[in-house]
């Protein structure tokens, strides 16, 4: 670059930083954007470089709505990115419905997430719509069961989740009159992520979107109470046997509210984490609070050695997604984690059981989920679908009873809830292992009559999390260029397919275009390979099925398994280069 060009791009760069300080009404990312600036033009490479990130581009608006790092600039979350996210969806539903279109709002104990939600409720608000605003933080199930409650036209759910404390997010879900059927009340798919993104980036200047300073209806215990009435009805019975239960809330919001609704199904004797209870945004204690993360259950694992637990159930820090754990005497420390898809195939049975008295109802999981939930569904008699990845497609299945995907999310009452929720979740559990436990059995006991039922499907992750994003891209380039693996595991790779060109969803019809790779092997393995959604990682999903003999325990196979799909993820790395 000549030193002309070098000085044109400093100039604009300046120029872009400038008339965003003008325009941002948070004194906090103006100080922070003022003092980066300033640095810059003192010769600052890091100043220089982290301005150049943040106006790298805009934070894109997509079916998963916003998620991005707290901070100045375009390319960050902060109050400027919020406020033009809400106009454009605040325009986005009066063009499709007119006046008073309605819309609830809710939000975690993030860092910004209250102002976050308020600048939305003030700017739909001024856009001639109604604005129902949480008057505290709540988990994201309460914030989606408040939107059919409530019939309103759409939700704002301000988390990020289980990202990392310097994220934040906006999720948009729709409803009432903007959308009917199956997916009223779910979270938002093509064409509205479009559409809405069209009308953000149509927004003027910041100064032209009205924002008064009330004017919007507020909600709060009473929505919080009808919820938790709606949690323990769909747990179908209360407690019948004692179960002593560590319950850690990852530092989020649902820990009250999970608390009370197993108290209120039966389940007194529940025993907290006391340092992940309470709502704290800095999640001191994990360096991820996702229970997926190793490491992030130590806490419960000591907790329930400590009072001689019978059951381990974790939630996210938004409640919306729910990590169990159970005692086992074949692992170090004697307490094993329970994989996504363990926790699925049981609820999955449980609800079974449940439609079967009907002989109607849908069971659904995610293609990158175990297929063991077919298996489940068709010996009862029931329908099965696979879905992209996500709640927006796995909720508005149509006559869903039960949906799941592999990252710990569970729709046990898509007639309430069409997301996934980890609060009514956890007392399905709780009811499923209370039940086991009256009859002499165990969580593990049922996972192995599924197992010898049908085979045992066992499920391992491989996630590559990874700062410069173009990894991703040029590893899905390479795995569609003949880069793919001839083997995994020892066993021929013999079916390679793109789901670019749209997989079955097992009733005959084509799911959409999305990207990732399914590779399947001679012993019917199966490795699906794809980038997260949400976060800066390539995901490969590792499946293996393994039949159980019958004269040996389950345990054998479940060993042979593991070394099986270490196997594959080492096969894995090796062509990923990692």
């Amino acid at each position: 670059m000549t030193y002309a060009h070098e000085r044109a791009a400093t100039n604009e760069l300046d120029a872009a930083v400038n008339a965003w300080i003008t325009e941002d009404p948070d004194p906090d990312t103006r100080r922070e954007l003022t003092d980066l600036l300033s640095a810059h033009r003192d010769g600052d490479a890091a100043a220089t470089a982290a301005l150049a990130d943040t106006f790298s581009g805009t934070l894109q608006f997509g079916t998963a709505g916003l998620r991005g790092r707290l901070g100045g600039g375009p390319n960050r979350m902060n109050r400027v990115v919020v406020i033009r996210a809400a106009a454009g969806l605040s325009a986005y539903l009066h063009e499709m419905l007119g006046d008073d279109f309605r819309v609830v709002i809710g939000y975690d104990a993030r860092h910004g997430s209250a102002r976050f939600a308020r600048d939305t409720a003030a700017v739909v608000t001024g856009a001639g719509g109604h604005a129902i605003l949480f008057d505290s933080h709540c988990p994201t199930p309460v914030l989606a069961f408040a939107l059919r409650r409530l019939g309103a036209d759409a939700g704002v759910m301000v988390t990020a989740s289980h990202n990392p404390p310097q994220d934040n997010g906006y999720k948009v879900y729709l409803g009432g009159r903007a959308v009917t059927g199956s997916g009223q009340g779910a979270q938002i798919v093509p064409p509205h992520d479009a559409g809405i993104a069209e009308k953000i980036a149509a927004v003027g200047p910041l100064a032209s979107v009205p924002m008064p300073e009330d004017g919007w209806e507020t909600i709060g215990a009473d929505m919080v109470e009808a919820y938790v009435q709606r949690a323990v009805k769909a747990a179908r019975t209360q407690a019948v046997a004692p179960l002593k239960i560590v319950l850690t809330a990852m530092h989020g919001v649902g820990g009250q509210i999970c608390r009370e609704v197993l108290a209120r199904a039966g389940f007194d004797d529940v025993v907290v984490v006391p340092e992940q209870f309470d709502p704290d945004p800095d999640f001191p204690t994990v360096a991820f609070p996702n229970p997926e993360e190793p490491g992030a259950l130590d806490l419960a694992f000591a907790r329930a050695r400590e009072v001689g637990a019978d059951l381990i159930i974790a939630n996210d820090p938004d409640a919306d997604r729910c990590s169990a754990a159970v005692p086992d005497e074949h692992v170090r420390g004697g307490w094993r984690q329970l994989t996504g898809d363990e926790v699925g195939s049981l609820l999955g049975e449980q609800a079974a059981e449940l439609a079967a008295f009907n002989g109607t109802g849908v069971l659904a999981n995610s293609i990158v989920s175990s297929r063991l939930l077919r298996k489940i569904a068709q010996a009862h008699g029931l329908a099965h679908r696979n879905t992209l990845t996500g709640f927006k497609w796995i909720s508005r299945v149509p006559n869903l009873v039960f949906g799941y995907e592999e990252a710990l999310g569970y729709c046990v009452d898509p007639a309430a809830v069409r997301d996934k929720d980890g609060i009514s979740a956890s007392v399905r559990l709780a009811v499923l292992a209370s039940t086991l436990k009256q009859q002499g059995r165990t969580l593990d006991d049922l996972l192995d009559r599924l197992a010898r039922e049908h085979g045992l499907y066992a499920t391992s992750p491989l996630s590559v999390r990874v700062e410069d994003r173009s990894f991703i891209t040029n590893a899905m380039e390479r795995l569609r260029a003949g880069g793919a693996p001839a083997s995994l595991a020892g066993s021929p790779v013999v079916d390679v397919f793109d789901l670019m060109d749209g997989a079955s969803d097992g009733n005959g019809k084509r799911l959409p275009a999305t990207d990732g790779l399914i590779f399947k092997t001679a012993d019917d393995d199966r490795v699906v390979v794809r980038p997260s959604g949400t976060e800066p990682k390539l995901k490969c999903y590792c499946e293996v099925v393994m039949p159980v003999a019958v004269d040996e325990p389950v345990e054998v196979a479940r060993r042979a398994a593991a070394k099986r799909l270490e196997a594959i993820k080492a096969d894995l790395r090796g062509v990923l280069g990692i």
